[in-house]
């Protein structure tokens, strides 16, 4: 089972100096972005320092600009270079968008569709459904400003939940948290990182650097967790296919699922 990134570090695509340090970053995925981190008057030169500098040798994911933007089919034309590992697409409102942008990538690079309005969360269904989908992102501040809520906490919370909910009848990777907006604020970052981790995200944005150990930390198992998921294991393996229950639980699937995830992730995300 293959490790699930969890923290996703965004660098500004007009700031090419910043892309050897991202990508030697602790992240676990790196965005390249072209949309909100760059003015209208940059555009076309970030959209050249991005493409000069991607390769398959440092694998990165792009953000291009919506579709509804005069900048989308530019940065199309370059959605599809070796080294775009995957297309982050912002504030996604109809399947088709999702669909132009995977006949111009290549068969094997998946999007992560942003939800970030009304209109995107209704339509939040058909958009994981769709085969090109790898992970849903919810763009929450964007979204808030679409609604007009005020607050990232309780307030968002069923919209929140809703995204956790269509990526898993989807059958997607658990979906993205947006940012924390306050670099300084750790102990915030934490706590909105562990938020959505209870809530069933499998990841969260960073806008800078020193929220990448943080949000890492958050989603590394504790002791406890695994030492759950390996008497999981053991108990599974000890049964020889019979039914078993560990502390008064029955052992079925999902938990079987949860641990070998728990164990991977401790595993794999240690260093």
């Amino acid at each position: 089972m293959p490790p699930i990134a969890r923290s996703f570090l965004f660098v500004p695509g007009n700031r090419p100096d910043l892309f050897e340090k991202a990508y030697a970053s602790r992240a676990h995925s790196v965005i390249v972005d072209l949309e909100d981190a760059v003015g209208p008057g940059d555009k076309g030169e970030a959209r050249e320092a991005a493409a000069a500098w991607l390769d398959l040798s440092h694998p990165v994911l792009l953000r291009i600009n919506a579709a509804g933007s005069e900048w989308f089919q530019e940065d199309l034309a370059i959605a599809g270079l070796p080294g775009v590992s995957a297309v982050v697409l912002p504030k996604v409102e109809e399947v088709e968008e999702v669909r132009r942008v995977g006949e111009r990538t290549r068969p094997e690079v998946p999007l992560l569709p942003m939800i970030e309005s009304a209109m995107g969360m209704h339509r939040a269904m058909d958009i994981a459904c769709e085969p090109s989908v790898k992970r849903l992102v919810f763009g929450s501040w964007d979204f808030r400003r679409d609604l007009g809520i005020d607050g990232d906490g309780e307030e968002l919370l069923a919209f929140r939940s809703h995204v956790v909910l269509v990526s898993r009848i989807a059958g997607v990777q658990a979906p993205v948290d947006g940012v924390w907006t306050d670099i300084s604020d750790e102990e915030g970052l934490r706590a909105h990182t562990r938020r959505g981790r209870r809530l069933g995200f499998g990841g969260t944005l960073c806008i800078h650097p020193t929220q990448i150990d943080p949000v890492n930390d958050c989603f590394r198992p504790d002791r406890e967790e695994i030492d759950w998921a390996k008497r999981v294991l053991d108990a599974v393996t000890s049964s020889k296919g019979s039914v078993v229950a560990l502390d008064g639980q029955m052992i079925d699937r999902p938990l079987i699922l949860m641990a070998e995830r728990i164990l991977c992730d401790s595993e794999e995300r240690s260093s």
